[in-house]
């Protein structure tokens, strides 16, 4: 059995050292050392804009079909699964209503067939396999149909479309915080691994090979899928991403995106075998056999490499990698081949004991490869003392067919889960189901009789309840209730960081002591008899080991695969084996098709631009304003808008508060009220504070949206008395542009959310509410919508009128920035 196992060192979290005249909110990127390129420096408006050869689309991406109109008409015959009859009918009538104006060669079903047939070649198409086992001294045989991993990996090599956008070489990112540089971790290749995997593939080449090895990283999902309501029809799909590329491709639904690489036998269920050892270990050796079908043209490229001359025209040598294995708990044990939640050590990553599970304090030793091979080799040669070296450790007596690809240790691959972990483990079955029903509590009581499998609407459901259940479960009537609040405000809490798209160092260290805090809050809350020694409860003990390790967790989350089960089923009940490649082809000729067309349009507009002004400097990056207004009204009065709002105190002395307020939105005070419009709609772009990016909120102030009146709020801009900044929360009441001379202003009547709250109470405190306060709408004001930072969601605390609370969880950006506001 030849196997070849990984040694990377360890991760070298060393500081650069500090440029000193580098600027704050400057970047740095320090490439891998055998990547030839030097460090790099970028201000911040130049970080991520660097532009790679532009590449000119294909002319004719329909080719193999003779014409767009060829494809396209295929590509609709094969969405609708057209009979042979219904399609030639259908190729008639086109023909008759068309008079032969249009490029349209199609005559038959047989000509969509050639064209198929022709374009078939551009995939890799998928392979029936036998696997092969002994069982109880009988010959069992299950089929398993792959497209090999290293074939499908070309055909994305091959994709001009995706060429630019591969990375191959480590990279460590800082910004400059001020006073020094911070290193932040995103992608892949920002990460540990990535690095010290590149180290080691130097230090193994051939003296006859170039100094340019880099990995091809594979992220693979498995998980069986039902194809019937009914449960009976399942199917066990694998998916495969690469790491190499962009998240916001390998992530997304086009080229470039996750792809079935393979349909696992399903063991089937036998009620005399179900439970048995021996059964069990026939599932596992199944299961691993067929995935080495999958992996087997990988394993020597794996050691040997592959050359490719990459788009910049550059050799590098690919070693194709599993980087990450995207599964459940229970799916990890069937990779890892360890017994599962009982056993003596039921962790795949570490060695922890079964009944120290929920003890976050403690690291224990991380499971290897070699040690599992050492214990399988023992078993072989001696099964009893083999056997019980491997259920020391959990361990199934099975080969595990990841042993063989080089760099890919199971235990080293797995990542924490969210989807699984949180939203559908912690949360759902565990703290969920912990909160008790409470008579006439309607939004709580319709949460908890309702079932939800959906990881999305637990994870909102989870950010609702902590507001809507603090007035009910207090302190004083619910200890334990109470109690239990807490532990949801430290979920959330530490859920929130293990979320975010990227991570500095920071806020590593502040999600990692969030985590300990939760467990030390579970512990605490013990009297509710609730056990939390579970597998999913110590996961949580590995999630910023690996964010430090593959980058951000949506990079190995689970939620993007999960994602496909639908159009899984979709597929399976549409398509045979004969129409399958048609859909895979025909998804990659679209694509090229779109971007030909978005050229093209692209080529218009920029032509349009030079005759309409021959000196404008084109420019990719269009120029996007911080706000925009929309849902125009008609123009109207200031006094039409007093009388129409006469019931409404927040209008009242509506044009002598405008006068008043002139001063301080920088208009003459000596201009005269006429006509002004009035908006409903306001979009807000701002930059994140989580990734630096463009973020944009929807924000509506309307009488009526959907039924229902939205008077959203904002987190503003603004100064107190002495002149110093300040940020305040304000609620939208009326938008409006009024006209003066040649300036046009962008105002806004609001209600301010700034008045004194008092001292901080304990519930606050307890459950990290930002608490503010409304003014009466008698003390309403006008404000420059340029001084709106972005949009807020507050909610009521129904217990005391006027009050109301900072949802901080709605998204990544709010809740960083809330740590920061100075209100």
């Amino acid at each position: 059995m030849a196997m070849s196992h990984e040694s990377i060192p360890p991760s070298n979290h060393a500081e650069l050292p500090v440029t000193a005249n580098a600027a704050p909110d400057s970047f740095k990127t320090e490439y891998h050392p055998k990547s030839g390129h030097t460090a790099l420096y970028e201000s911040f408006s130049t970080f991520g804009q660097r532009t790679s050869p532009k590449h000119v689309p294909d002319d004719e991406p329909w080719i193999p079909f003779l014409s767009r109109a060829d494809f396209e008409f295929a590509e609709i015959t094969h969405a609708a699964a057209m009979s042979k009859e219904q399609v030639d009918k259908l190729i008639r009538l086109v023909w008759r209503i068309s008079g032969g104006q249009s490029d349209f060669t199609l005559k038959s079903h047989a000509d969509i067939s050639k064209g198929w047939a022709r374009a078939a070649p551009q995939l890799t198409p998928f392979e029936r396999h036998s696997v092969p086992v002994t069982h109880k001294g009988q010959e069992l045989e299950f089929e398993v149909y792959i497209r090999p991993l290293w074939d499908w990996a070309l055909d994305l090599l091959q994709e001009p479309l995706l060429a630019p956008h591969f990375v191959w070489d480590a990279q460590r990112l800082y910004k400059h915080n001020g006073t020094d540089f911070e290193r932040f971790i995103h992608e892949p290749w920002t990460a540990d691994r990535w690095w010290n995997i590149q180290v080691c593939l130097t230090s193994l080449r051939s003296s006859a090979l170039p100094d340019n090895g880099v990995p091809f990283a594979f992220i693979l999902y498995a998980d069986k899928s039902h194809l019937s309501s009914s449960g009976k029809v399942k199917a066990y799909p694998v998916v495969a991403r690469c790491g190499n590329l962009p998240v916001d491709i390998r992530n997304g639904d086009g080229v470039g995106g996750g792809r079935v690489v393979g349909w696992l036998p399903i063991v089937p269920e036998d009620s005399q075998e179900d439970g048995k050892l021996s059964y069990t270990n026939l599932k596992r050796v199944v299961w691993h056999q067929s995935f080495l079908k999958l992996l087997d043209t990988i394993i020597l490229l794996s050691k040997t490499g592959f050359a490719h001359k990459c788009f910049d025209a550059i050799i590098c040598i690919l070693y194709p990698i599993i980087l990450i294995l995207s599964a459940d708990y229970e799916e990890q044990c069937v990779m890892a081949l360890i017994r599962g939640v009982n056993c003596h050590c039921p962790c795949p990553v570490c060695l922890v004991p079964s009944d120290k599970l929920r003890d976050h304090s403690i690291t224990h030793p991380h499971r290897t490869s070699e040690d599992a091979i050492a214990r399988f080799e023992l078993w072989k040669k001696k099964r009893g003392a083999g056997e019980e070296k491997l259920k020391s450790h959990g361990l199934r007596p099975v080969e595990n067919c990841f042993w063989r690809v080089r760099y890919s240790d199971p235990h080293r691959i797995f990542c924490f889960d969210p989807l699984h972990v949180n939203d559908l483990g912690l949360w759902d079955d565990h703290l969920h189901d912990q909160f008790p029903r409470w008579r006439k509590f309607n939004h709580f009581k319709s949460v908890t009789n309702i079932f939800f499998s959906d990881g999305n609407k637990l994870l909102d459901i989870s950010k609702q309840i902590l507001y809507t259940a603090q007035n009910v479960l207090t302190c004083e009537a619910d200890p334990i209730g109470y109690a239990l609040l807490r532990c949801v405000a430290s979920y959330l809490q530490y859920h929130m960081y293990i979320t975010l798209d990227l991570h500095t160092e920071s806020t590593l260290a502040a999600g990692e002591e969030k985590v300990l805090v939760f467990w030390r809050l579970l512990e605490a809350s013990r009297e509710n008899q609730k056990n939390w020694n579970f597998p999913k409860a110590h996961s949580a003990k590995h999630a910023f080991e690996d964010i430090r390790e593959k980058g951000a967790t949506r990079n190995f989350s689970t939620r993007p695969n999960e994602k496909q089960h639908g159009p899984i089923r979709c597929a399976c009940v549409k398509l045979t084996a004969r129409t399958l490649p048609n859909s895979l082809v025909s998804e990659l000729i679209r694509s090229r098709i779109d971007h030909l067309d978005e050229e093209r349009i692209k080529a218009t507009l920029e032509q349009e631009i030079l005759e309409n002004d021959e000196t404008e400097t084109l420019d990719d990056q269009p120029s996007v304003e911080h706000i925009y207004l929309g849902s125009p009204q008609k123009t109207t009065t200031f006094d039409q808008v007093e009388q129409d709002n006469t019931s409404n105190r927040a209008f009242r002395d509506f044009r002598k508060k405008l006068h008043s307020s002139s001063t301080t939105l920088r208009v003459s005070t000596t201009f005269r009220f006429q006509r002004l419009q009035e908006f409903r709609y306001l979009k807000v772009n701002y930059e994140s504070t989580v990734d630096w990016k463009l973020a944009t909120d929807y924000l509506r102030c309307t009488p009526s949206f959907h039924g229902h009146q939205r008077h959203d709020c904002l987190l503003l801009r603004m100064q107190d008395r002495h002149q110093m900044d300040k940020n305040c929360f304000a609620r939208l009441i009326f938008m409006f542009q009024y006209t003066l001379g040649e300036r046009t202003l962008d105002l806004a009547l609001v209600q301010p959310m700034d008045a004194p709250t008092g001292n901080q109470r304990a519930v606050d405190r307890d459950l990290g509410f930002t608490r503010v306060r409304s003014r009466s709408l008698t003390q309403s004001e006008f404000i420059p919508l340029q001084s709106v930072i972005r949009g807020a969601l507050l909610v009521p605390d129904f217990k005391h009128i006027g009050d109301f609370f900072l949802v901080d969880y709605v998204d990544s950006d709010m809740f960083l920035r809330a740590k920061q506001l100075k209100l």
